[in-house]
């Protein structure tokens, strides 16, 4: 169990809170971690590039000369991957990427990911009703107060979505928004600081806390 400060729109420390989740045993965290990380980005790649190999280019059906007298190298085909505009040898094709991982081991990834970042984490109240209108200067001078720096890659952590705190961060290119329930291994590994609310944490306790 971790207990975390919770601060206010101004900064201030107002309250406590706590999360306990289950984590894989020290001498596995590293290595179920790095598995869900490599599957994460692996299963990212879409596997669509493609050439052509020698009989699949256009051309090349008449012999270009002669077998014998011309003083050349013998050639069959002006489209043979020696030749420009040839096939290519080896070349990439179409492909599924995906690597399987179970469920279990995603979640307890995911939870010893998290776990591994308490220090770096910042739980905030409620702030939605603080955004009347989409503002991003007032979100990064939120950011300020809560004592992350300006330069640093953020991920916020909401409940649920909310449109103007969306609006309001769209443009901010080191901040990135995701959701309680749709946590992602490589964005709690990626980011500088995490910022979430004490009603994200909640929800994050009560989705992925009572898996084993």
């Amino acid at each position: 169990m971790v207990n975390c400060v919770v601060r206010n729109w101004q900064g201030e420390e107002v309250a406590s809170a706590t999360i306990e989740l289950r984590v894989a045993k020290e001498e596995n965290a590293k290595h179920i971690v790095h598995r869900a990380l490599v599957r994460q980005m692996t299963n990212a790649r879409q596997g669509t590039a493609s050439t052509k190999t020698r009989s699949e280019v256009r051309g090349g059906g008449r012999k270009p000369w002669r077998q014998k007298g011309t003083g050349r190298a013998r050639a069959g085909s002006n489209r043979s991957p020696l030749w420009r505009g040839g096939g290519v040898i080896f070349g990439p094709k179409p492909r599924d990427f995906n690597l399987k991982m179970n469920r279990k081991e995603r979640r307890l990834a995911l939870r010893t990911a998290l776990m591994s970042r308490v220090d770096d984490l910042i739980v905030v109240e409620d702030f939605a009703s603080q955004l009347e209108r989409p503002k991003t200067k007032e979100f990064a001078d939120a950011i300020a107060r809560w004592g992350i720096d300006r330069d640093a890659k953020v991920l916020l952590i909401l409940p649920e979505a909310a449109e103007m705190v969306y609006l309001s961060v769209r443009n901010m290119a080191k901040v990135k928004l995701i959701y309680a329930d749709k946590l992602s291994i490589y964005d709690l590994l990626n980011a500088d600081k995490i910022v979430t609310t004490n009603t994200a944490l909640n929800k994050i306790q009560e989705v992925y806390g009572d898996s084993i």
